[in-house]
């Protein structure tokens, strides 16, 4: 009975609109879903609003210019947008009865801006370089870094991926000397592909620690590297897409890093960072399957405009055929997004949620692919 009840209060929230364009948005857009509540539908108008005025217009001037204006962060952040993700304790705006559906509407309607570089540059790099700081970090690294990031009033960045390790992450080679007074690690290494290094201030950084008597841990760490602390360099890297990344090479060279730094306990920081990739697939899947969403949208409003053989392009069978399958692909994956939220909202552990998730992210990631491609052919010579 109580399940009925909950069922009809979310039907009675719902308000039925037609698309213009089928299939153009996910489907509690435009029919009844025991996901979402009138909460997730305010939110979703509100995130949209911010998207259609202050990026739309510009993302290919930025796109073009390879870079975005600082000052989207404050903008998003005083629109309730950037910290949204957050606990208020730390300057996070939450939106109201928040769960992880929230996350799930924002990441895909920011995605309709199509602009990988931006989203993660400005929105999500910090979003997955402050996670093993709330899971793990001592109060002094929470009241320091925390509320400075959330508000947007400094930059920060993952930095994992080194020139002869990337998705090996066991076999980073970026040290960590204890200086002889104990008080200090000297950090040397090299980072690669940092997601808006260019501007970050903070940096979450993977290392291998070496005591003062030279002998190295067996296992990784986390600390967390301020630029201000001397002995960062970065410089921009080209990238094949996301050109408004701000892509980053960084070195470290004897950068002397005070141990409170360090994020939890040494040689407990493998842990934190493979809880963390959770959200992060999480988030490539919602964005790749907007992404494929944006290509079918595109797609259908070319063929209805587009004359062959005397008659719109949409007419012809084969790509009819085209447009189903991409509905179909999309669909489907949309569906599987949905049910690991639900896992989500339900605090599935993440050691239980790994493995669904890296296949969502292989599909998801797939259904993108296929999208592209077969809008490309019904773009045809355009």
């Amino acid at each position: 009975v109580t399940y009925f009840l909950h069922s009809q209060i979310r039907i009675m929230s719902f308000t039925k609109k037609k698309l213009k364009i089928p299939y153009s948005e996910p489907s509690f857009h435009y029919s009844p879903s025991p996901y979402y509540s009138s909460t997730h539908y305010d939110w979703q108008k509100k995130v949209r609003a911010f998207v259609e005025k202050e990026m739309m217009p510009f993302i290919d001037k930025w796109e073009e210019k390879q870079d975005f204006p600082s000052d989207l962060h404050d903008k998003a952040y005083k629109a309730g947008i950037y910290g949204a993700m957050y606990p208020a304790e730390y300057g996070g705006t939450p939106p109201k009865d928040f769960d992880p559906f929230h996350d799930l509407i924002m990441v895909d309607e920011l995605s309709r801006t199509g602009c990988g570089g931006v989203l993660w540059s400005c929105f999500y790099s910090f979003g997955i370089a402050l996670p093993p700081i709330f899971e793990v970090g001592s109060e002094y690294l929470k009241n320091r870094i925390l509320r400075n990031v959330i508000t947007g009033k400094k930059i920060m960045s993952l930095a994992i991926t080194e020139p002869g390790a990337g998705s090996d992450v066991a076999n980073i080679k970026t040290t960590a000397k204890e200086t002889d007074d104990g008080e200090y690690y000297i950090v040397n290494g090299e980072k690669y592909f940092i997601t808006a290094g260019m501007k970050a201030e903070y940096f979450t950084v993977a290392v291998r620690t070496i005591n003062k008597d030279g002998i190295p841990h067996k296992n990784i760490s986390l600390m967390v590297i301020e630029r201000s602390f001397g002995g960062v360099y970065t410089s921009r890297m080209k990238t094949q897409g996301w050109l408004t990344s701000t892509t980053t090479y960084v070195v470290f060279k004897n950068c002397k890093v005070p141990k409170s730094h360090i994020i939890g306990r040494e040689g407990l920081g493998f842990k934190p960072l493979m809880h963390n990739f959770n959200h992060e697939r999480f988030i490539f899947a919602a964005m790749s399957n907007r992404y494929a969403r944006v290509c079918l949208e595109e797609s259908i409003k070319y063929a209805q405009t587009r004359k062959t053989f005397g008659k719109p392009l949409i007419k012809h069978q084969v790509i009819r055929h085209k447009i189903g399958n991409m509905i179909k692909k999309i669909e489907s994956t949309q569906a599987f997004i949905e049910e690991i939220c639900y896992k989500m909202k339900c605090k599935v552990s993440d050691t239980e949620l790994g493995g669904p998730m890296a296949l969502l992210k292989v599909q998801a990631t797939q259904c993108m692919e296929f999208c592209a491609r077969e809008a490309t052919q019904i773009f045809g010579g355009r």
